[in-house]
């Protein structure tokens, strides 16, 4: 159940961020409502708990346990890029939103595989 709902955080957090570099693109004023700027940190704290509730539950710590600190820095990644994504305009703005979607894509795929280097 709790994999579920990590699942769907997920999905909620990719649609938010695409959603609101959509929105700082044509309509930066949206972003000041309340429920904006709220809404993106309840979000991914779900999805980080439930995370972490995964890898307990798992006990994927009890062994080989690389690919969950590559997802954590992969996280990292993300959240820095996209903070720039947001704060940033032209092309430093798409560069560093692209940079967040080639990690989100490799959170999933670490995720998936359980390999950090699936691409050697």
């Amino acid at each position: 159940m709790i994999k579920i709902f990590h699942l769907a955080f997920v999905l909620i957090s990719i649609f938010s961020f695409v959603g609101r570099v959509i929105l700082s693109e044509i309509q930066p004023e949206m972003l000041k409502q309340k429920v904006l700027k709220i809404a993106p940190h309840v979000i991914n704290t779900l999805l980080l708990l439930s995370g972490f509730i995964l890898v307990i539950q798992g006990q994927w710590l009890s062994g080989e346990y690389g690919w969950i600190i590559a997802k954590l820095l992969g996280v990292l990644a993300y959240i820095g890029l996209g903070i720039v994504a947001l704060r940033s305009q032209g092309t430093a703005r798409w560069l560093a939103f692209a940079g967040a979607i080639v990690c989100f894509v490799y959170i999933g795929i670490v995720a998936v595989t359980k390999n950090a280097l699936f691409f050697l």
